[in-house]
């Protein structure tokens, strides 16, 4: 098993103002931009072996701009489905429910083509994902979105789904899970190129 670098996606105008961005594919703004472009130079020093990003504009484009142009498009690394949360921010949710929490609580039912995920729905997609990374046997490099990736890091080690909130995780950075005596750890976490 190899170490398993993720890349979260630069900045939206969305995730900028805090609104739940799932299936609404939102661009890059400038800043996310340059976010990934900083990224570049960390990347080129991996030995990555393979690489999946999330089919969305906003991670494919993340990918681009870090250098990695050979990417394996993968429907299981898009972000969470937040249903009838979708474009909404936290504040707003909570003036109706009031301490909801993403990672215990879940999302409103959305429409048919996105009626929203439970944590454990999330978790399922991580665990395929990992297997996928598991049977490349190499460096793997995953490009996608926060609050998925926070999911999949909590599945990787070994944690339920709903741990992914122990992991807060910034745009158009780089994270490394490795392995201490055989067991998974972080080996590094919101990573940015010293300015």
């Amino acid at each position: 098993m190899g170490d398993l670098f993720l890349v979260r996606h630069g900045e939206t105008e969305w995730s900028r103002s805090g609104r739940h961005t799932g299936w609404t594919d939102v661009p890059l703004t400038g800043q996310g931009r340059e976010e990934a472009r900083r990224l570049m130079p960390l990347v080129r020093e991996l030995r990555i072996g393979a690489a999946f990003v999330s089919p969305s504009r906003r991670a494919r484009e993340t990918a681009e701009l870090i250098g990695v142009d050979d990417a394996r498009v993968d429907a299981d690394l898009r972000e969470w489905d937040y249903g009838g949360y979708e474009g909404v921010t936290t504040p707003e949710i909570q003036r109706t429910r009031p301490g909801w929490f993403l990672f215990t609580d879940g999302v409103a039912p959305g429409p048919p083509e996105h009626p929203g995920e439970t944590p454990e729905q999330v978790g399922e997609r991580a665990d395929r994902m990992l297997a996928r990374v598991d049977a490349a046997d190499t460096d793997v490099l995953l490009v996608a979105h926060g609050h998925f990736l926070r999911v999949l890091t909590a599945r990787r080690l070994g944690l339920p789904p709903q741990a992914g909130a122990l992991f807060q995780l910034a745009t158009g950075t780089l994270c490394r899970l490795g392995t201490e005596h055989g067991r998974p750890v972080i080996a590094g976490w919101n990573i940015r190129p010293q300015t």
